[in-house]
């Protein structure tokens, strides 16, 4: 994916001429734990203005990026970027911890984050997420490959909301999902073996078969029930 890295810089380069100011690969392509198949390549680019004509621009080569298998950049610019921190707390602190600047200025080391939202931020998603999660185990509880799948999807989400969570409880935020898996069974006391299998077929070390998703399914939900809890408890202490 690097020739596919270098080729996107190219595109976005020849479109936007010196209203290019920086491109960012983040997340877990710029730490090195992406799995090929369920993972994107994470990718902001920064402009100096953002009209219709930068929209159109961007078309093209959004359509050519998605079919390389991952979600269309961010578009930002600059100024949105420094006023965004707040509201985009879990984003901006992930993009700032991993983060590799593939064209351009370093626009991300001078960030200044402002977290007055960033726990409240944390447990809606975490709470918004299980109740999601849920409501679309609702209707495959008979059919293991859907909602083996649906775990599969969910799981990469869940370790960077764990990540953030041990974040706020005051531990060096993880660098790998399994480390987050990890480092919630330490301090919140989750049954690793869901999401570890989970990852396991991520990873290609088991195959999608050899994980049966109902047996894994309560342990999974209690895990994230018992993160939650531990950040209400920060919060509403006994």
């Amino acid at each position: 994916m690097e020739k596919v890295l270098n080729q996107l810089v190219e595109r976005l380069q020849k479109a936007y001429g010196e209203r290019l100011v920086s491109v960012v690969l983040y997340g877990s392509a710029a730490a090195d734990d992406r799995q090929a198949r369920f993972s994107d390549f994470n990718v902001l680019s920064v402009l100096s203005e953002i009209t219709p004509r930068e929209l159109d621009c961007a078309g093209e080569i959004f359509g050519w990026w998605r079919e390389h298998g991952s979600a269309s950049p961010l578009l930002l610019t600059e100024d949105e970027m420094a006023a965004s921190t707040g509201s985009f707390a879990i984003e901006f602190n992930d993009i700032k911890r991993r983060h590799r600047i593939l064209y351009g200025r370093d626009v991300v080391t001078p960030l200044v984050l402002h977290n007055g939202f960033y726990r409240a931020q944390v447990e809606h998603d975490l709470r918004a997420k299980l109740l999601r999660l849920r409501q679309k185990a609702c209707g495959m509880m008979s059919d293991a490959d859907l909602l083996r799948r649906l775990l599969l999807d969910s799981v990469s989400t869940f370790c960077v909301l764990f990540r953030h969570a041990l974040v706020l409880h005051g531990v060096d935020a993880p660098d790998t999902k399994r480390a987050a898996i990890e480092g919630a069974r330490q301090h919140f006391g989750i049954d690793p073996l869901p999401f570890e299998r989970l990852l396991d077929v991520r990873e290609e070390r088991v195959k999608p078969r050899e994980v049966e998703p109902v047996p894994l399914l309560a342990s999974y939900l209690q895990g994230i029930a018992a993160v939650i809890a531990a950040l209400d408890r920060q919060v509403n202490p006994q």
